[in-house]
């Protein structure tokens, strides 16, 4: 009997993954834990959850501003501490996405779409690793899109354009938005780093505790896009019919496997699959230097984060 965690599960793939685990039989049906934007979006989920006989626990955060992330681990903590849920086993790093004007950024002065896709599961993550019992996942959310193809040069999708993490959590400058190639870019680092770190972190949690990364497959029309400007949502709308593209309905079942089935009990060290496939990644996306750097820098980003709230930074 197990915790999962799940953060953004109110929405597309999130919630699909949510109600998976909520609807399986008692005997295997996990105790959940939903982090995601208070409101009545989460209040929503909860609840369909609980009645399909799931224990859940409902923990509003803002995934864009660290001190909501460092407060939600801390209800985590307290959580487990209490016995109030049973152990954590599983961390289903869900959330995401696509900033439209790279300019925005975080509370915290990052870029955002870097801040919610990658720096609050790293900070999420750093705030729990030592509750986890063992055996335990973490799964992680990756995107192909982090290299071009034939498919994605055809549909513009521009692939990652890696630099020092400190400069891809530095938001644009200027009085015009640098467009959809550049949120485009952005996203793929977002999610390039999100490999990076998957293999560090494997790295520094040792044994008992399994890193992976699950890419639902293509999946456009999803919430995901949701400040992309409208003429992009109702292409991605018309795309999202084409017969065999995943959809957070079949998608969700899979992610929800690989937190909790015996199936994926032995992938670690960032493995990465697809909907329901193992898969090699890119040269690209495995470089030992690349990714101890993304982990120096990630503890340099986070702590800032912590002085600019205690008003230490100058």
């Amino acid at each position: 009997m197990t915790t999962v965690l799940i953060t953004g599960p109110t929405r597309g793939l999130g919630r699909a993954t949510t109600l998976a685990m909520a609807g399986r039989p008692k005997a295997t049906r996990p105790d959940l834990l939903l982090v995601g934007r208070p409101g009545p979006a989460l209040t929503d989920i909860a609840e369909e959850a609980r009645r399909l006989g799931a224990t859940v626990h409902e923990i509003g955060a803002d995934l864009s501003r660290l001190a909501d992330v460092r407060a939600a681990a801390t209800t985590v903590r307290n959580l487990l501490g209490s016995g109030a849920v049973r152990p954590l086993h599983a961390l289903v790093a869900n959330a995401g996405a696509m900033n439209s004007d790279t300019r925005n950024a975080s509370a915290d002065g990052y870029e955002l779409t870097f801040a919610v896709n990658y720096l609050a599961h790293a900070q999420l993550i750093a705030d729990l690793r030592d509750v986890f019992a063992r055996p335990a996942r973490i799964v992680l959310l990756g995107s192909n899109t982090y290299h071009a193809n034939i498919w994605r040069r055809m549909l513009g999708v521009p692939a990652a354009e890696w630099s020092d993490p400190l400069d891809i959590a530095r938001p644009a400058t200027g009085d015009t938005s640098p467009g959809m190639t550049a949120s485009g870019v952005a996203y793929s680092n977002a999610k390039l780093a999100i490999l990076y770190y998957a293999h560090e972190l494997q790295r520094q949690v040792g044994d008992g505790i399994n890193v992976s990364v699950f890419e639902p497959g293509w999946m456009p029309g999803t919430s995901l896009g949701r400040d992309a400007p409208e003429a992009a949502q109702r292409v991605a709308r018309a795309l999202a019919r084409i017969p065999g593209v995943a959809t957070p309905k079949s998608s969700g079942p899979q992610l929800a496997s690989m937190a909790l089935d015996a199936k994926w009990s032995q992938l670690r060290d960032g493995a990465f699959v697809v909907r329901d496939r193992l898969s090699q990644v890119k040269p690209e996306a495995v470089d030992r230097d690349r990714e101890r750097r993304l982990w120096e820098a990630t503890d340099e980003l986070l702590a800032k984060a912590v002085r600019q709230e205690q008003g230490g930074l100058r």
